[in-house]
């Protein structure tokens, strides 16, 4: 599990919870994670990163992708746990069901698609190497990975290094985690600072090298 990551113990990724995460998510959750101002911010990240008319590949994605409504891309791939929510978003022009901390390798050709999003589910991920290491080898040369997270999470399913750290240690972690993976080219954006009640968001980007 931390073979690319020998840094962390193995215990680094174990869970509260260590019953299967789809006993977890069998039943649909039909709820926002981050509140409307968040959301507004990784739409404006997506409006200026996601290529429109590409092939997009949602992770971990559930009932709402916090797309822009605006703007058409060819393609809109799903990927979740729990399929009527998957069902019930409409910007997915398919989606599949897997468990990637079971199997991380993703049902998708290599160099496939434009670029791949992760919104606020990135704390779940105990092979995160493994994982992003295929969301690698899906995207084509040049293409990004966005991953955006909140201090929100289902506490009893986030690893126990995410619980350990606080925001910034969290956009390290993920940076380290791209690094590992091989992505040619990694950066941090503060989204939303925290206020008030308010939910902070940051986003760690990383894009693939040149053909």
């Amino acid at each position: 599990m931390t073979q690319d990551l020998p840094e962390l113990p193995p215990e680094a990724f174990a869970k509260p919870d260590h019953h299967p995460d789809p006993l977890f998510y069998a039943q649909p959750r039909l709820v926002t994670h981050i509140d409307a101002a968040a959301i507004a911010a990784v739409t404006d990240l997506y409006r200026a990163v996601v290529p429109a008319g590409g092939i997009v590949l949602d992770l971990m994605s559930s009932w709402i992708s916090h797309l822009p409504d605006e703007v058409a891309y060819e393609s809109v791939i799903g990927h979740g746990m729990n399929a009527a929510e998957l069902a019930a978003n409409p910007r997915l022009a398919r989606h599949f069901v897997q468990d990637l901390n079971a199997e991380p390798r993703l049902p998708l050709d290599t160099a496939s698609v434009d670029a791949a999003l992760m919104c606020v589910s990135v704390q779940y991920l105990q092979r995160p190497v493994d994982v992003l290491s295929e969301v690698a080898r899906i995207l084509r040369p040049g293409a990004p990975v966005i991953i955006s997270f909140s201090n929100r999470c289902f506490p009893t399913k986030a690893i126990a290094i995410w619980s350990a750290l606080d925001g910034e240690g969290h956009a390290r972690l993920v940076n380290l985690y791209l690094q590992r993976a091989g992505l040619a080219r990694v950066e941090t954006r503060i989204l939303k600072r925290a206020a008030g009640s308010g939910d902070p968001l940051t986003a760690v980007i990383g894009w693939t090298g040149p053909a």
